[in-house]
């Protein structure tokens, strides 16, 4: 009854049936294909507002479910989209066509008309935006079609060989080529991993990639030479650009060992012109393959991204790689099979490097927490570099500056992916982690001052500080992995902090006082979504740049169309969770855009396609890990912390109400760390801890500093204290066992307060005589 009304609402204008979702879900999916050719032949202009609603239902539908097409359907579908083609002065979109032919439930039908109908629309067309689906639908049609789309496509020598290489391809491996077409990588969320994956997964274009990439490499070495004339970005084709970014992606996500050598001279040669100008030879290209970077990441790729942002002469582009590094250090912390894996550059064993520079004198680069750059006369220190050595060896003094800075990027670099690893518990085998981590001269700063454990029986774990223990006796492959105090009880946590904090560890992320999100009550009465973090009023871009800088994704909010909501997201554990987070956009308070923020979700990947779970089912680490990061996100942005904040109405009441409310796991965390810190400031007998705030006794008054927003309130009467953190004392002599700007914020605030006489900044002496 249904596919009957749907067949005749698509067919008869008199006959006026308005569908929902719902509704297309009672249809086979046979039902639905047989639908689809109809749906594709209707257009807006010539039909009802009914009419028109159904058939994009249809085609929703259809999209959506990916149903199986009888020949005969598939056949007529085709046919539609001539007809389209013929009454549309937009080109016609192919992806219907293509997918029917995937979703084919017998042999192809005879469709060399049509297709050499179609392929004939749209080469007259100024640009292709489906080109694989072209040449898939032209090689239905015959030969001199398919030459004439090869040759439209074949833009450049590399497009070309491309082209080459797909006529030899089946028509099944060229339906492969196709769900290129549905990729943008000019927009976020990347391209699906899977989507690449199948593309590598055919030898003959892994070949290919190899081929193309050293060609450009190839072509870039000619125009650094003067081999090949100069002109500013044209050194390759639009199409050329798009292939090579195709083929650094397969061999980016293949690790292939090859591709280091072939970016150390592509991504430096098109970012310099070989001529004193400020040009580069390809903007586009190297912008696309950074940006392939982003989604498939390795070392190497991020070290030759900052060996063409070092060597580039254009004024604009050293700033958008500084923006791309970005995203591209953030995506490689998530790939831990790759990120792991740092050269050594020379340094010994202890992480030392020594270099002669003449008369005597020497560099020392030593490798702790970072790397340090000093300089000796004869195995003497020097307190600054010699005179003489600056003016005969500045070739040497720039390396080693730069060594330093490189080598402090990988080490943070290093952290970052192993706190990426641990939502997925990522172990290792022993023996490749005690000679490439612990071992390494540089790695071994980071992998020291963090606790691990190791699997001594099947079940049973034994953890280990590396700076400070033994290395474990074990076989070479057993497990290790970092430690998460989600897995331990409150007195193994305890214990663990105590000890780094009594040993001055400092530790490169915060892992012993890491805060644990268990599901709540309330979570497991909503099921579906968390509330935890809703109603909050945050500084957008400031979230926004949280999330670049902890691998979520977004787009944009702003008073544009489209622009009220969305959400940001995260996947986790190799792609095989998510978390969205909902937020909104509110306001401007003074040229600084407002959000709101709202649920947390988490979707599972089962069959290829994210299904919403349940809370109750996402692993717990998985769901600490990803609420830890939006407990961040609106600890950190906040209205309630920032002390400047003056907007009234709604604003300010949750201004008032968050700013000094209980705590959450990020501020028990500071709390915790706040016990045991404490006792050896010599302000410590001025300072007392409770549930909520550090109180601290001053000459003057006694304030109660909240240790989530760092607000102030002075006793008797709790009125507020103004104090922005840039006029407050550093504490950088105070051991923190790890980094926390709000910490050292709440700490600066208490050291200046404990000695409140002695304040001469006139506004805050003001704000407490005033009060007083």
């Amino acid at each position: 009854m249904l596919y009957d009304d749907l067949a005749r609402a698509l067919s008869d204008a008199a006959f006026a049936r308005d569908v929902r979702s719902a509704d297309l879900a009672q249809l086979t999916d046979e039902q639905l294909g047989e639908l689809l050719p109809a749906a594709h032949r209707v257009h807006h202009a010539d039909v009802t507002p009914a009419t028109w609603r159904t058939a994009m239902a249809v085609r929703q539908a259809a999209d959506e479910r990916r149903p199986r097409v009888s020949p005969d359907a598939c056949r007529r579908l085709f046919e539609a989209l001539v007809v389209r083609s013929r009454h549309s002065e937009w080109a016609v979109d192919l992806t219907p066509g293509v997918a029917a032919l995937v979703g084919c439930a017998g042999p192809w039908p005879e469709l060399a008309e049509p297709a050499r109908a179609l392929s004939e629309s749209l080469l007259v067309r100024k640009t292709i935006a489906h080109p694989y689906a072209l040449f898939l639908i032209a090689g239905l049609a015959d030969d001199a079609t398919l030459r004439a789309v090869a040759q439209r496509l074949g833009e450049g020598p590399i497009a070309m060989d491309e082209m080459n290489l797909l006529t030899g391809l089946t028509p099944a491996d060229r339906a492969v080529m196709t769900e290129l077409d549905l990729v943008n990588t000019y927009i976020e969320p990347e391209s699906p991993p899977e989507v690449w994956q199948k593309l590598a997964d055919l030898p003959v274009y892994v070949d290919f990639a190899r081929s193309a990439l050293e060609a450009a490499a190839d072509r870039a070495d000619g125009i650094q030479s003067g081999a090949i004339p100069y002109l500013a970005d044209k050194a390759f084709t639009a199409r050329e650009v798009a292939v090579l970014g195709q083929a650094a992606r397969v061999a980016l996500l293949r690790d292939e060992e090859w591709l280091p050598e072939v970016c150390a001279r592509l991504l430096p040669g098109i970012a310099v012109a070989p001529t004193p100008a400020r040009t580069v030879p390809s903007q586009a290209l190297l912008y696309e393959l950074v940006r392939a970077a982003k989604e498939f990441p390795t070392p190497e790729a991020v070290t030759a991204i900052r060996t063409a942002r070092s060597v580039t002469r254009h004024a604009g582009v050293p700033k958008q790689l500084d923006k791309l590094l970005k995203k591209v250090e953030a995506a490689l912390a998530q790939r831990t099979e790759v990120a792991l894996r740092l050269p050594r550059l020379g340094f010994d064993e202890e992480g030392v490097l020594r270099r002669p520079a003449g008369d005597g004198y020497a560099a020392v680069v030593r490798v702790t927490e970072t790397a340090q750059l000093t300089w000796q006369k004869d195995g003497r220190a020097l307190r600054s570099v010699p005179a003489s050595v600056r003016r005969d060896h500045g070739d040497l003094v720039k390396e080693l500056r730069d060594l330093v800075k490189r080598v402090d990027l990988q080490l943070v670099t290093l952290a970052r992916a192993l706190e990426g690893g641990m939502p997925a518990d990522t172990g290792h085998p022993y023996g490749w982690w005690r000679t490439e981590l612990a071992g390494h001269p540089l790695a071994r700063t980071v992998v020291g001052r963090l606790i691990w454990e190791i699997e001594t029986a099947p079940g049973a774990w034994k953890t280990f500080l590396p700076a400070a223990d033994d290395l474990p006796d074990a076989p070479d492959d057993a497990c290790v992995r970092l430690w998460h105090p989600i897995r331990a009880d409150a007195e193994t946590v305890r214990a663990w902090r105590d000890r780094l904090v009594d040993g001055q560890v400092r530790q490169p992320f915060k892992q012993a006082f890491r805060e644990i999100y268990r599901l709540t009550p309330a979570e497991e009465e909503t099921r579906l979504h968390s509330h935890r973090f809703a109603a909050h009023l945050v500084h957008y871009r400031r979230m926004r740049g949280l999330f670049r800088a902890r691998g979520w994704t977004s787009r944009l909010l702003g008073p544009w169309d489209g622009g009220d909501g969305d959400e940001a997201t995260r996947v986790l554990v190799s792609g095989r969770w998510r978390a969205r987070f909902l937020h909104s956009f509110v306001d401007w308070a003074d040229d600084d855009p407002v959000a709101s923020t709202d649920w947390v979700r988490f979707d599972q990947r089962l069959d290829g396609h994210w299904t919403e779970a349940p809370l109750a089912e996402v692993p717990p680490l998985v769901f600490s890990e990803a609420m830890r990061d939006v407990d961040l996100f609106v600890g950190v942005t906040s209205i309630a912390a920032d002390p400047d904040w003056t907007e009234q109405g709604p604003a300010r009441a949750y201004w008032e109400r968050a700013g000094f409310a209980d705590l959450t796991e990020t501020a028990e965390a500071r709390r915790d760390a706040l016990i045991r810190i404490l006792p050896r400031l010599k302000i410590a007998d001025r300072c007392t801890l409770d549930d909520r705030f550090l109180t601290v006794r001053g000459d003057l008054r006694t304030y109660r500093i909240h240790l989530g927003s760092a607000n102030i309130l002075m006793q008797p009467d709790d009125a507020y204290l103004c104090i922005v953190p840039a006029r407050g004392r550093v504490t950088a002599k105070v051991f923190l066992p790890f980094e926390d700007d709000r910490l050292s914020v709440i700490l600066s605030k208490a050291m200046l307060l404990a000695a409140d006489a002695e304040i001469t900044d006139a506004s805050i002496r003001a704000q407490i005589d005033r009060a007083a």
